[in-house]
């Protein structure tokens, strides 16, 4: 496992950081790219949604339900029972 690697944002015009290990930053990035969407724009709307967990964990959550969900997508056959 990497440590973690700190990066600051801009989120609703207050400076914040969070911090995560590489793969998580790497994973981030990619999401944010297939939705058309910066890095910082992701996270302003991963932070809008959190509630009261902190920003970084909430940020790994939100890329774990991500990738689940797309993987889940692109493997359902139609309900097919053959």
């Amino acid at each position: 496992m990497t440590r973690p690697v700190k990066r600051s944002f801009s989120l609703r015009g207050h400076q914040t950081s969070i911090s995560l290990e590489q793969p998580f930053w790497d994973a981030l990035k990619e999401a944010a790219e297939k939705e058309g969407k910066t890095t910082a724009a992701l996270v302003a709307e991963i932070d809008e949604t959190r509630g009261n967990g902190g920003l970084s964990g909430s940020v790994r959550m939100w890329i774990l339900a991500y990738f689940r969900s797309r993987h889940a997508a692109e493997s359902y056959d139609g309900g097919n029972r053959d």
